[in-house]
């Protein structure tokens, strides 16, 4: 199925496998390339000398493109980008916009510049600046997300925009793959329905907690880093709504000491990052520590499997898929429900 997806960043089908932190690894990303799919490999949790290995192990897995997603505020963020023109990765993805000039410079590299966005003026903007596509994300979407749902976003986009637009937030099939074309997106991104696979590196034990998830068992709570944040209800969730500030402060303290030492990031630097995030949210500084908490957290259930000890983020279609297919199963099992989904719309004509 051709799209100007498809055309701009040389995969075979029209489906995005997201850069989960912790998630979006050499091993999903490489088996979602080969799959004919565009993988996503999540950077942010990664120190730059990783992020380059992370790329050579892709590379040295699949020969089919593939992406890095990057933290636009993250104050390394030129030097990851220099990364991925050295190792010339097809595809970079934001997960918030990029200035202008790294836009640029991504550009002049011939890489492929796809920045996630949760509103119509974020992709005007990004447009103007001469992102190659956008990545629209409705309030279904795990992880921070907004208000709007995708099935109000998405038109808005596509009708102001004239540059590819991808859909994220509620997909999981073929049948939502037509739906997104139909609205004018040019294919679908997916981040629950690719961790839920047999490729994904999250331990078993958690992949059953989410095959186990109804879609009441999802929430959006600003407890864990003070933003808008879709995941599973569990019992940490409701312990870090219903902690004082000071009990909050001490567990994102420590926490966030652990992630700098895994990281190889400064205080300084984490400091810096979170104000980034503080910057015009509102944010009080016990949040700006709780979101330098946030990757440890994910890391104790995505990696660790600690679901009592860590967040589990969620789109909402998590109760709705039931098994865990193969990257290569998946992307064709979409492919054909889509191609079912139209002849039938076409017969019923």
């Amino acid at each position: 199925m051709e799209t100007a997806l498809t055309r701009l960043t040389g995969v075979r089908h029209p489906i995005v496998q997201t850069g989960m932190g912790w998630v979006a690894g050499p091993r999903l990303v490489s088996a979602t390339a080969n799959a004919g799919a565009l993988g996503i490999l999540a950077s942010a949790t990664m120190t730059p000398d990783r992020l380059r290995a992370a790329v050579r192990e892709v590379r040295a897995r699949t020969d089919a493109p593939f992406g890095v997603n990057l933290r636009a505020d993250a104050a390394d963020a030129g030097d990851r980008v220099r990364i991925l023109i050295e190792e010339g990765v097809r595809v970079a993805s934001f997960a918030l916009a990029p200035s202008r000039e790294l836009i640029g410079e991504l550009k002049e590299a011939g890489v492929v510049v796809i920045p996630t966005v949760g509103a119509r003026r974020h992709a005007e903007k990004v447009a103007g600046w001469g992102a190659d596509a956008v990545l629209v994300q409705g309030t279904e979407g795990g992880g921070h997300t907004g208000e709007v749902a995708t099935t109000v976003l998405l038109p808005q986009v596509v009708d102001a925009v004239d540059i590819p637009v991808v859909a994220a937030g509620g997909f999981f099939d073929g049948r939502g793959l037509v739906a997104a074309l139909a609205y004018g997106a040019a294919g679908v991104a997916m981040g629950t329905r690719f961790l839920l696979t047999s490729d994904s590196t999250v331990p078993e034990a958690v992949k059953a907690r989410y095959l186990e998830a109804t879609v009441r068992d999802v929430t959006v709570t600003r407890a864990v880093d003070g933003l808008p944040h879709r995941m599973l209800r569990t019992e940490l969730v409701d312990a870090l709504e219903n902690s004082g500030r000071v009990r909050a402060l001490f567990h994102a303290t420590r926490r966030a000491s652990r992630f700098r030492r895994l990281s190889g990031l400064t205080w300084r630097r984490m400091v810096r990052d979170g104000l980034a995030l503080r910057h015009g949210k509102g944010l009080t500084w016990s949040q700006v520590l709780l979101a330098a908490n946030t990757p440890m957290l994910l890391k104790a259930s995505m990696v660790d499997g600690r679901t009592d000890l860590g967040v589990m983020a969620s789109g909402q279609v998590v109760g709705v898929i039931d098994d865990l297919p193969s990257c290569a199963e998946l992307v064709e099992r979409i492919m054909k429900e889509a191609e079912d989904t139209r002849r039938r719309l076409t017969a019923s004509r």
